[in-house]
Order: structure tokens, then sequence, then C-alpha cells
């Protein structure tokens, strides 16, 4: 089965219909028939509410994560083992703290990292 780590701005595009909106909708709708895996790190999920908390207020922060909670998307909690990893592909791919959770999640379950970062490892 294919797995998938989304980074923020994968999840915000398709919150915020931006370029990349079908090429996510068509990975979601994928896990959603089970035929892939969409993982993602609290540490990004709590990206995309801080963002969406800072453009639109709080109310729609919590609506846009109500509606996220809906889709075929695995949330994976940071311990301090995931943490020193992220640490690790940051120093080595020269990313973000941020986006080095997910690129480190994508290594650690052999996973597709979908990003628009332009700064983040794929």
């Amino acid at each position: 089965m294919r797995k998938y780590v989304f980074d923020a701005s994968a999840l915000l595009a398709l919150l915020e219909r931006t370029a990349g909106t079908a090429k996510v909708n068509e990975l979601v709708k994928e896990a959603h028939h089970g035929r892939s895996q969409i993982l993602m790190s609290s540490v990004n999920y709590g990206e995309v509410y801080g963002k969406v908390l800072r453009d639109h207020g709080q109310d729609q922060a919590i609506r846009s994560l109500g509606a996220v909670r809906r889709l075929p998307i695995e949330l994976y909690d940071v311990d301090v083992q995931r943490a020193l990893h992220a640490q690790d592909v940051k120093t080595r791919y020269k990313l973000y703290y941020v986006d080095s959770f997910a690129a480190a999640l994508a290594i650690e379950n052999k996973a597709t990292l979908v990003t628009s970062d332009s700064q983040a490892w794929t």
C-alpha cells in the first residue's frame, strides 16, 4: 500500500483551494478508498491550525480542523525519539524545523512526502 505524509502546505492547499488542491484531493480520495495511507505529524497539523487562525480567526480555524478530522489522515504524535529524528533531518537537509517533522515521518514510514513548500526536501 502506498503511503503519503502531508506537511502543512499540502493540507492548506486542500483547505484554501490553491494550486495543489487537485493533486491533494486525488490523494485523499485514494486513501478514502483504501488504496493508500495518509500520515501527518501533529506538529504540522498544529501549523495548519495556526495559519488558518492567523488568516481567518479562531472560529474558522476550529471549523477547518473539524472538516479535516473527517479525512482519512492518521496523525502521529511527537515523542522524544521523533523530535530528535526531526532535528537530525533538519540538520542533514537544511530544512526548517517544523518541515523536518514531516520529512522525518516520511523517512520513518518509507512514505512519499507531499508538500508545496519550496524549502522542503522530497
